[in-house]
C-alpha cells in the first residue's frame, strides 16, 4: 500500500483525493494546505476524518512516513515542492505545468533522474476516450500523413476567478494566463500528434481584464513542422473572454481525410467516402468536465498501476518536454512580437 499526501486543498486536490480514494494501491493519509482549516475540511470530506491535517508541506513530511505526494498548489510551487519531496526519496504526481521557466523544468530533470522516486505530470487529456479514439483512427493508416492541423480553445474567466485565489493572473505565479493554465493541455495532443515544430510565431493579448491580471487571456500561435517535402503547420487559439466553457475543438488534415475531436465526440472521414463518420465517447461517472475531459482518474491509476508494476510512466518528465518548450518559445515569440 503507498501512503499519500496531497499538498494543496483547492478544487483540484478535491480531485485527487477523491480519486485516491478509489485506487486499491494507495491510501490517502495526510493533506497540507497553507490554509489548516481547508486541510482539515478535506481530511474530513475525504476520509472521514482519518488523514493528518497540516498547515504546511514541511511540517507533513517532516511527521508523516509516505511513500508519495501529490502536488496540486500554485503553479510557481509546483517545482520547488517536487524538488524537495524527490529529494526525500518520494514519488511524486505532479499537477500542470510541470514548471513556469525554463530553469524550473531544467532543474526538475536533474532532480528527477537522480532520484529514486518515481516523477509523473497530470497531462489527464491523453487518457480521455476521445484522444484514444483519434490515436486509434490514425494508427490505421488509412489517413496517410498529417499535412496540417488547429486547435481552439475558448472559454470564460471573469475577474473574480483570478482576484479571489491570490496567485492567479500574475506572471510571477501562474507563469502565464490562457496558454500555461487553461489550454497547456490541447497543446499537448496537438504536438503529440504532429511532432516538434521547427519553428513558432506568435501573438497575445488581454482583452478583458486589463487592469485586474498581468497574463494573457487571448494568444495565437503559428506552428511550422519538417515533414518532408510538403510544408506543414498547424494553427493554434486560446482565449479566456468568451462568453461560455465550451468544448475544445482540434483537427488534424490528412492526405486522405481528416479527423476532428470536439468535446465527447470525434468526426473522421477518408477520401473516396462522402460520408463522416461520427464516434461518440461513452458517458462517465468520473471527475473531469465534458469541455476539457474526464481523464484524470485514468491518468491517475495509470501512475499506481506503474509503481505496483515498475513499468514506465507514460506522462513521465521525458513525455512533456516538447510541450513544454514550445510552450516556452511560444511565449517567446509573443513577448518578441512574433520574432
Amino acid at each position: 500500500m503507498v501512503r499519500v499526501g496531497v499538498i494543496g486543498c483547492g478544487n483540484i486536490g478535491g480531485v485527487h483525493a477523491m480519486i485516491l480514494n478509489k485506487i486499491k494501491q494507495a491510501r490517502l493519509c495526510a493533506l497540507a494546505d497553507i490554509r489548516l482549516e481547508r486541510s482539515e475540511e478535506y481530511s474530513a470530506r475525504f476520509t472521514g476524518g482519518k488523514a493528518a491535517a497540516y498547515g504546511s508541506m514541511e511540517e507533513m513530511l517532516e511527521r508523516e512516513e509516505l511513500d508519495a505526494v501529490h502536488i496540486c498548489t500554485p503553479h510557481v510551487c509546483h517545482v520547488p515542492m517536487a524538488v524537495q519531496a524527490l529529494k526525500k526519496g518520494l514519488h511524486v504526481f505532479m499537477e500542470k505545468p510541470p514548471a513556469i521557466s525554463r530553469e524550473q523544468f531544467e532543474e526538475l530533470l536533474t532532480v528527477s533522474n537522480g532520484c529514486k522516486g518515481r516523477l509523473g505530470i497530470c497531462f489527464q487529456n491523453r487518457y480521455n476516450e476521445t484522444t484514444r479514439k483519434v490515436n486509434e483512427v490514425l494508427a490505421e493508416g488509412t489517413l496517410g500523413r498529417i499535412k496540417g492541423g488547429r486547435a481552439f480553445v475558448t472559454w470564460h474567466r471573469d475577474a473574480s476567478y483570478y482576484t479571489e485565489s491570490g496567485w492567479r493572473g500574475k506572471l510571477e505565479t501562474e507563469g502565464g494566463g490562457a496558454l500555461i493554465n487553461q489550454s497547456i493541455h490541447a497543446l499537448d495532443l496537438l504536438l503529440g500528434w504532429m511532432g516538434k515544430p521547427v519553428r513558432t510565431e506568435a501573438a497575445m493579448s488581454n482583452h478583458h481584464l486589463k487592469g485586474i491580471v498581468e497574463v494573457e487571456d487571448t494568444l495565437e500561435a503559428y506552428m511550422a513542422f519538417s515533414k518532408g517535402a510538403e510544408p506543414v503547420s498547424a494553427s493554434f487559439y486560446a482565449t479566456t473572454a468568451y462568453a461560455a466553457d465550451v468544448p475544445v475543438l482540434i483537427e488534424l488534415v490528412c492526405e486522405n481525410g481528416f479527423v476532428r475531436l470536439e468535446g465527447n465526440s470525434v468526426w473522421y472521414q477518408t477520401e473516396g467516402k462522402e460520408e463522416t463518420v461520427v464516434w461518440q465517447a461513452p458517458k462517465t461517472s468520473v471527475p473531469g468536465k465534458t469541455y476539457w475531459g474526464s481523464g484524470h482518474e485514468a491518468c491517475i491509476r495509470d501512475f499506481y498501476d506503474c509503481l505496483e508494476s515498475g513499468k514506465a510512466y507514460f506522462n513521465d518528465l521525458a513525455s512533456v518536454e516538447n510541450t513544454f518548450y514550445t510552450m516556452m518559445d511560444i511565449y517567446d515569440s509573443a513577448r518578441n512580437e512574433g520574432r
